[in-house]
């Protein structure tokens, strides 16, 4: 008998605990800032099995930016969580505009293969009235 995905097994992780992320003040305007974490991990909350893939972060600050140390250690806190990656990259997404309220962001998760098929997961997140994130990847 297979087992059914449930409500419990598509609220995993959604809003467990994750370390802060910091921000420090943004002293220019008008760039975007792109970060990659090539090897971002997860764990499936259904399969308990492992889920790998690269998290890429476009963001274009206003008044703070990602202090990127304290963003790793928030990224490397998702390996022992059961969380779907799409709500991975949704969370990601969240938590980065609540801590630094960027003009606007895009988060994307390139999962690796499982089962014979790959995912990619975009969330993207502008202020009423901004203009759209360029597509880069």
């Amino acid at each position: 008998m297979k087992r059914a995905y449930t409500d419990e097994h598509a609220r995993s992780g959604v809003h467990a605990p994750l370390p802060e992320i910091e921000t420090w003040p943004n002293q220019y305007a008008g760039y975007e800032i792109e970060i990659v974490m090539p090897e971002f991990t997860a764990v499936c909350p259904k399969t308990g099995l492992p889920d790998s893939g690269e998290i890429v972060l476009t963001y274009a600050p206003d008044k703070l930016c990602l202090e990127l140390k304290s963003y790793k250690m928030y990224l490397l806190a998702f390996r022992n969580l059961g969380i779907f990656q799409e709500n991975a990259v949704n969370r990601v997404l969240e938590d980065v505009v609540k801590a630094a309220r960027p003009r606007w962001a895009t988060v994307s998760g390139d999962f690796a293969a499982r089962g014979g098929l790959s995912t990619l997961v975009t969330a993207e997140w502008r202020r009423a009235g901004g203009r759209k994130p360029r597509g880069k990847r």
